[in-house]
């Protein structure tokens, strides 16, 4: 009798190995819960950054408040009636000025070290032949 007790307590303990460690067993399930709700919470993030961009899209298609913000942020724009002032930190060095114009040939060396442009060459005019219709009455 006591060799049947062990022999079902051993098949009780191969069958409930896969349940606790095997593929499918309870490990694996609460991995997966773990994960599952890691990406529930990303979504979430995902969401969010969406719905804002959202936002952003509708309020460039329909307003010019959104395109005015960026001009002035991004591109530095100003409207014509408005005047530019720029209020310094003393403790900043000043800021040094960006010009528009391509800086100054290097010394000694003509057209900054670039090689020279191609000349230009000139355009020759095209004739076109006249059209076959009688030439116009001179009228005074």
């Amino acid at each position: 009798m006591r060799w049947i007790a062990v022999a079902l307590f051993a098949l009780l303990v191969l069958i409930q190995y896969p349940l606790w460690l095997g593929d499918g067993g309870w490990a694996k399930v609460w991995e997966r819960e773990d994960t599952v709700t890691l990406m529930q919470a990303r979504n979430a993030g995902l969401r969010m950054r969406n719905a804002g961009l959202a936002a952003e899209v509708r309020d460039l298609k329909d307003g010019t408040a959104a395109v005015e913000e960026r001009a002035r942020l991004q591109l530095g724009m100003i409207r014509n009636d408005e005047v530019f002032v720029q209020i310094l930190d003393a403790n900043e060095p000043a800021p040094v000025a960006q010009s528009l114009l391509p800086p100054p040939p290097a010394p000694g060396k003509p057209n900054g070290g670039k090689p020279p442009a191609a000349p230009a060459r000139a355009a020759t005019p095209t004739v076109k032949p006249a059209a076959a219709s009688p030439a116009p009455a001179n009228r005074h």
